[in-house]
Parts: C-alpha cells; sequence; structure tokens
C-alpha cells in the first residue's frame, strides 16, 4: 500500500519576485499546489540541484545580498 503524504510542518515562506514566479510556474508545469512542490524539491534536493553550480549561485547569491546591506 502507498504510504500517504502528510504535511505536517508549516513555515512561513517569503520569496523574491523572481522565487516567485517560478514556483508558480513550477507549480503550473508539475500540477502540484505550492505547498506540494516545495515539499518534492526540498525533499528531492540532493537529486534536483546541479552540485557543479550549486557553490558559484550561492556565492553570487550571498554577494548580492551583502551589496544591498551597504
Amino acid at each position: 500500500m502507498a504510504h500517504k503524504l502528510r504535511l505536517t510542518r508549516k513555515h512561513q515562506l517569503t520569496l523574491t519576485e523572481g522565487a516567485h514566479r517560478n514556483l508558480k510556474r513550477f507549480c503550473e508545469e508539475s500540477g502540484l499546489t505550492p505547498d506540494l512542490a516545495i515539499s518534492f524539491l526540498f525533499e528531492n534536493a540532493t537529486s534536483v540541484l546541479h552540485e557543479e553550480t550549486l557553490p558559484h549561485r550561492l556565492r553570487a547569491f550571498k554577494a548580492e545580498l551583502a551589496a544591498q546591506e551597504i
């Protein structure tokens, strides 16, 4: 018997406009609700993230955040 997916944790989430657009597009393409889409992405993060590009993108994102704080 397949196990039932239960959403047991709630988190308030704040997104940038770009992240929100990407989430909406992913939901439309996958047929998932935003809650389920985010759960899917985090449960499968190791297989959906590109290990080669993640460190570079993370450094760029952190640099952008630091530049905004100045």
